[in-house]
């Protein structure tokens, strides 16, 4: 088959502005869309690159003079959790997380709107409304799933499905090789049980189960509160100038 040059992507950078990470500096991103037939396999080299998904636009920092996002991903057949992990394993063991499409629903919003009120109330996302929610789920031209983590119910075994409100959520994108978590959000109030840990653990349960070697957690920035996190699921690979190495 004959390739045109209009079939490979066209990449753009964007302008400069304040890094949500590092006070002081500056942030730019490369970016291309992510539409058509074509979206699931550059999807997934681009994932592959260091690259994340936001609706149908694929992008990673292009910063002149930093390099301090690193992307991560998670060794799912070498990964066993430890004490604090199974800790948090344990107190969600009432959880069933049902994996439907990627469709947008009213309670959904509702507890995304808590979250963000209560965790990330000066982030750039606190302003956004049922629609760009809505956008930011179903606005997808590649495998991607909502999980909704709820309450485990008496028929659950056979549906596969919780009862009850909300307690999480997850937005994830299936890859060739892995899960990407794109965004998760919980309810604020059940800060005990460690639901942002949980999730994490239950995609690399998920990613398993399927045979896919990563969970893909995004950036993580030595020297931000905010992405500390991540660095505790061990072993991880970090995307580097030579490809992906073990991180020490």
């Amino acid at each position: 088959m004959t390739h045109h040059p209009t079939d490979a992507p066209q990449f753009f950078l964007t302008a400069p502005s304040p890094c949500p990470y590092l006070p002081g500096r500056f942030e730019r991103k490369v970016f291309t869309h992510l539409v058509g037939d074509r979206a699931p396999a550059l999807n997934d080299i681009l994932s592959q690159g260091g690259f994340r998904r936001s609706q149908n636009i694929a992008y990673r920092p292009a910063c002149e003079t930093c390099r301090s996002c690193v992307s991560v991903r998670i060794c799912v057949d070498e990964f066993e959790p430890g004490r604090s992990f199974r800790r948090t394993l344990r107190a969600n063991e009432d959880l069933v997380g049902a994996e439907l499409p990627a469709a947008p629903s009213s309670e959904q919003y509702s507890l995304f709107r808590r979250y963000l009120d209560s965790r990330h109330s000066d982030g750039g996302m606190v302003d956004m409304t049922m629609l760009d929610y809505a956008m930011m789920v179903e606005d997808t031209h590649v495998e991607t799933a909502v999980i909704e983590y709820r309450r485990r119910g008496i028929d659950s075994f056979l549906t596969g499905r919780g009862q009850g409100p909300l307690h999480a959520v997850a937005l994830t994108d299936v890859l060739s090789d892995g899960l990407s978590m794109v965004y998760s959000f919980y309810d604020p109030e059940e800060h005990e049980r460690g639901l942002g840990t949980y999730m994490i653990l239950d995609h690399v349960r998920r990613a398993r189960a399927r045979g896919l070697p990563y969970v893909y957690l995004g950036y993580w920035v030595k020297g931000s509160s905010k992405m500390d996190y991540k660095a505790r699921f061990r072993p991880q690979e970090h995307l580097m100038p030579r490809g992906w190495e073990r991180a020490p």
